[in-house]
């Protein structure tokens, strides 16, 4: 009979001990606040944060956590967090500074981050943590582990940019606001990726990167590639340091912005990414045919077009020099302006004023009864090169 009243007590502290264990597993991980800083350039005020809980195979477990960044510097907090697992997910979606057109973004791009949060408080949201994230997924997938599998991902993403730093931080750890290489490769991918695109373009090329690399770590597509080297070489480095300082200044931080400017330098002197783009020529504009098109020689006396088609973030300066040329005045929308006559060589510069198309007209007129001289000589100067990119020499028929 003994036996028969033990039994039910032991399954009663069966039960006891069976919710006890569930309660320990209930809570691992308690925060007072995660904060950090979301960073293209910093994002701004307003921008949602959520926070979702992950489970070690990186699936949703339905937990979140929402909050706002808190001001211009991107700084967001989100307090009082409980979570089962230590495995996290960060999505921010809002405005940012673009420290590469000194302006803020005229849409919302949307930025995620995935982290193991044992023994982090802190952590951050950028492009280098958002172009993580699929494939690390993929490998943990695969039977990786998390942190094997962040470490190959964010060296495979640095070697795109032609970058070899095997001890870098963890890129959600990462903060282009603070001094270090890290810092300022995290910087420099982000000024290369950004270019003179729009959002929609910048958003689109993270996406297309992302399933890229998805699967193998390795940019295969020679468009994407030809993006970032197109965008690289035409970014004003300067520009951008000082657009980045001025603006934290106005918030009334004094940073440190790191030496980013080698690791863009690097990616141009060593990609095997081809270059497209170029300012282009066409043989024609409407007004005549182009004197800008580098493989015509042979002109009459008639009207022409200086036509050209000037990607975002190129520049363009033609010199033009001769007796026998003229324009129409008061020519609108041009997208040209034109220094004062040189009597010295009987020149005019010309400067582009815009990107996009651009069109002017002229006419060149053939001298036969004048000591005048019939030769044309055309210097064209692109992205603020000092010496001609070509030069065309010809004599007016």
């Amino acid at each position: 009979m003994k036996k028969l009243y033990l039994l039910p007590l032991l399954l009663f502290l069966f039960i006891i001990l069976s919710c006890e264990k569930d309660n320990d597993k209930d809570t691992i991980l308690n925060y007072d606040k995660i904060r950090g800083f979301v960073q293209k350039g910093p994002y701004l005020n307003g921008t949602a944060i959520t926070i979702s809980e992950l489970s070690e195979d990186l699936s949703p477990t339905g937990r979140n956590f929402s909050a706002q960044i808190l001001d211009n510097k991107g700084t967001f907090e989100i307090k009082n967090v409980e979570l089962n697992s230590q495995f996290v997910e960060l999505k921010a979606d809002g405005f940012y500074f673009n420290e590469v057109k000194n302006e803020n973004s005229s849409a919302q791009l949307t930025l995620f981050a995935i982290s193991d949060l044992t023994n982090k408080s802190s952590l951050n949201v950028n492009v280098l943590s958002h172009l993580e994230k699929s494939r690390v997924d993929y490998l943990i997938s695969n039977g990786a582990d998390f942190s094997a599998a962040k470490n190959q991902t964010i060296n495979e993403i640095l070697s795109i940019f032609e970058i070899n730093k095997d001890d870098i931080l963890e890129s959600e750890l990462l903060d282009i606001t603070k001094p270090g290489d890290d810092n300022a490769i995290l910087l420099a991918v982000s000024v290369i990726l950004q270019g003179y695109l729009p959002v929609s373009g910048l958003s689109e090329l993270l996406a297309n990167i992302s399933t890229d690399i998805r699967e193998d770590g390795i940019l295969n597509s020679q468009l994407l590639g030809s993006t970032l080297i197109n965008n690289a070489k035409t970014i004003k480095l300067d520009n951008i340091r000082e657009n980045i300082e001025t603006r934290y200044e106005t918030l009334g931080l004094d940073i440190v912005v790191p030496d980013f400017e080698k690791f863009v330098t690097q990616f141009i002197e060593n990609t095997e990414f081809e270059y497209t783009g170029f300012i282009q020529y066409p043989a024609s504009g409407k007004y005549g045919l182009n004197i800008l098109d580098f493989t015509k020689m042979d002109y009459s006396a008639g009207t022409y077009s200086m036509n050209a088609i000037l990607p975002e973030g190129s520049s363009l300066r033609v010199k033009i020099s001769g007796q026998n040329w003229v324009f129409p005045a008061f020519q609108d929308n041009t997208g040209w302006e034109f220094s004062h006559w040189n009597d010295i060589d009987y020149s005019r510069i010309f400067t582009a004023t815009r990107t996009g198309e651009i069109d002017f007209e002229l006419r060149f007129e053939n001298y036969q009864d004048s000591t005048w001289s019939n030769l044309i000589r055309i210097y064209v100067f692109e992205n603020e090169a000092t010496e001609p990119t070509f030069i065309k020499e010809f004599d007016v028929d």
